[in-house]
């Protein structure tokens, strides 16, 4: 009689659920609501979760592809931010998007409710529109758990610098 072997891997939302409950109280409910408000205004978007032991992030994409996302949401120790590729070329007349990177800005966020802002929204509609993705009309997105390539290389075991130099010489 055959075995079947167990699948060891939790389930994405059991993963992510993991990652957010290293937040403190208060930045998980934060994260958790906010997240709810993105997912419904992108709900046929691929959730792109990445764990960064100290934070998490969850990016809004069309496909599979973490540099394809709209907006992203960062869970961290000082709080909650929303990230916006195509962020330096956004109008932002009012210097409210923060941060230096080549392709994307953020706002911090003190609740879901600021989503709803009209400059946030404008943030949003301006980054979908310059990204030039186009979500999916129907259906609903996945949850997908992205292996962060820095987190993983840390946990990779090292191969003993003997063997690797027997190995050369062969």
């Amino acid at each position: 009689m055959a075995v079947k072997s167990e699948n060891k891997t939790p389930a994405p939302e059991a993963q992510l659920k993991s990652f957010i409950d290293r937040l403190d109280a208060k930045n998980q409910k934060l994260f958790r609501s906010v997240r709810a408000a993105v997912r419904k205004r992108f709900p046929t978007a691929n959730e792109l979760a990445y764990d960064y032991s100290s934070f998490v992030v969850i990016g809004y994409s069309p496909n599979e592809n973490g540099i394809d996302s709209v907006v992203s949401l960062a869970g961290r120790p000082e709080g909650v931010q929303i990230y916006f590729n195509q962020g330096p070329r956004l109008p932002d007349p009012k210097k409210l998007l923060l941060g230096s990177a080549k392709t994307t800005r953020f706002v911090w966020l003190e609740s879901a409710e600021r989503l709803s802002h009209p400059d946030v929204e404008a943030f949003t509609a301006a980054a979908l529109e310059l990204s030039g993705a186009r979500m999916p009309k129907n259906g609903k997105g996945s949850l997908i758990i992205k292996t962060n390539k820095m987190t993983a290389a840390k946990k990779k075991k090292t191969r003993p610098k003997a063997k690797a130099t027997a190995k050369a010489k062969k």
